[in-house]
């Protein structure tokens, strides 16, 4: 399947709070330039790219010069409003400098739970792939409550990005994260833990292997992780989870090299 993955010509890039900001709370402007590149490059090489950002609120807290995520929901929607104007203006004066257009789209979960609105989304996604132009995607973080709050399992920009997959029926899921791929450990504090290769099947044995959450400025953990990667899978999709810390990484996985881990169902491996 590793292989196949040379062939894929839609796909979806999620990068995670922690490739875009340092351990110190600063913008890894470096990254995020890598990235911009990255995909500007599988723009020109024709394929069609819809990336999935989260940071908005890392940003914010960066911006105005905040120690620790808020413990409240209306200080935490005023920070993601504040971040996110800053994310798009960094995103866009990067891409911009290898001459690639970029749009923004602020989704909620109604977009999936109402037939009119998930189509009126896909149709722009479309279209803007049409016109050579790549997606930046994020849940509104202003108006929808569950990412910020955890209250539920759907919710944040893993999930998100497994539904973007979805919607636009895209043939690979990058997902960029601060780990090397699902292990059977933590690697952090466990040097015997191994890192599966490939993944066939969510099971209940490899849910009980993930939880919590990430970093202080993201909101996703391993647990996320695999709940997307089981979206993806339902819908005979294909997943890659694979460290972001730098993402011309993203070449080497769409050449097939044996990076992060895959997730793909058997049978559609040849």
């Amino acid at each position: 399947m590793r292989n196949q993955l040379k062939e894929a010509k839609r796909i979806v890039i999620k990068v995670g709070t922690s490739t875009l900001i340092y351990p110190n709370g600063n913008i890894n402007l470096s990254a995020i330039d890598q990235l911009a590149f990255t995909l500007t490059d599988l723009s020109n090489q024709g394929k069609e790219i819809i990336l999935v950002s989260s940071g908005a609120i890392g940003v914010g807290l960066n911006k105005l010069n905040m120690s620790k995520r808020p413990s409240t929901i209306p200080e935490q929607q005023a920070v993601a409003a504040v971040g996110q104007a800053e994310l798009m203006n960094i995103y866009n004066q990067r891409f911009l400098t290898y001459s690639q257009q970029i749009a923004q789209l602020l989704l909620t979960r109604d977009v999936i739970e109402y037939p009119e609105s998930r189509k009126n989304v896909t149709n722009t996604m479309e279209q803007l792939l049409q016109m050579g132009i790549i997606p930046i995607v994020n849940e509104n973080d202003t108006v929808a409550i569950d990412e910020l709050d955890h209250l539920t399992k759907f919710g944040d920009n893993d999930q998100l990005s497994a539904i973007v997959a979805q919607l636009i029926q895209a043939d690979a899921l990058i997902m960029l994260s601060d780990i090397d791929g699902f292990f059977s450990d933590n690697p952090n504090t466990n040097k015997d833990a191994t890192l599966f290769s490939e993944i066939n099947e969510i099971n209940d044995e490899l849910l009980q292997l993930a939880g919590g959450k990430g970093s202080r400025f993201g909101t996703g953990g391993m647990y996320s992780k695999l709940k997307a990667a089981d979206r993806v899978l339902e819908h005979n999709g294909a997943m890659i989870l694979a460290n972001g810390q730098n993402p011309k990484i993203i070449f080497d996985i769409l050449d097939g090299e044996m990076i992060g881990t895959l997730f793909n169902r058997k049978e559609k491996v040849q």
